[in-house]
């Protein structure tokens, strides 16, 4: 903290900007026009009539409020302007968007084996309703199970830049796996390598057990999983990572 926000790496800095810029740009939308932002450019599923392409990039500078904006953030301060300053922008920002991209892709993809496997148990009509409702809708646990979920996976955004700063707590603790770190409140210090893997633990283990969630613990994994792969693929290739 002591460099300071003028003396941080420009990809960090700019990601910072940007991602506070559209929560502030969310609410004075909301508050003067009533027009909900994030159901505009949060990421649909792609059978649902709210879909638009450009939604798989812009869901990741949207957040829900500020508390939700104010830990990815800190996240990104605190791991991201090590990674970059170790990498270097051009590499830093690749890394950022494989995370956040492949984040989404793996959402996506548990999304879609949901989808098909609701699809058998609801009706024409029902399936009709919960598309009339429209985006950021979506029927109460009465209306039945599968028609429940199904109207979370059509008519609810995901946003959110979980996916890629999931991701850089990865890239921090395989490149720091020895680093300490103080994660409040746990009184003693925890190595960075067993810090992620006890993230991924719990990641795991909330999206098997509660999938219906309205965190995307899946993708959450899916940033760790695509970091990993790519400073797997980043080490074969090159004899350093920046």
């Amino acid at each position: 903290m002591s460099r300071g926000f003028s003396n941080l790496p420009p990809v960090v800095k700019n990601l910072l900007i940007v991602n506070i810029m559209m929560l502030g740009i969310y609410y004075l939308v909301f508050w003067y026009s009533g027009i909900d932002l994030n159901a505009r450019l949060g990421l649909y599923f792609p059978k649902s009539d709210s879909f638009k392409p450009i939604q798989i990039v812009t869901h990741m500078f949207m957040h829900g409020n500020f508390w939700h904006l104010f830990f990815n953030m800190w996240a990104l301060y605190m791991f991201g302007q090590v990674l970059e300053s170790v990498w270097g922008s051009k590499r830093f920002l690749i890394y950022y968007f494989v995370c956040g991209l492949g984040a989404a892709f793996i959402h996506e993809l548990v999304q879609g084996i949901q989808y098909l496997n609701l699809l058998s148990q609801i009706s024409p009509a029902d399936m009709q309703a919960i598309l009339d409702l429209g985006p950021g809708k979506m029927f109460t646990s009465e209306a039945g199970q599968a028609v429940s979920r199904m109207s979370v996976i059509l008519n609810v955004p995901t946003i959110g830049a979980s996916g890629a700063i999931f991701g850089l707590l990865l890239a921090y603790g395989m490149l720091f796996p020895n680093t300490e770190l103080f994660i409040i409140p746990i009184p003693v210090p925890i190595k960075a390598k067993y810090l992620v893997m006890g993230y991924g633990a719990i990641e795991l283990y909330l999206a098997v057990t509660q999938p219906g969630s309205n965190i995307a613990h899946v993708a959450h994994l899916g940033g760790m999983i695509f970091g990993f792969i790519l400073i797997k693929y980043w080490r074969k290739t090159t004899k350093t990572l920046y």
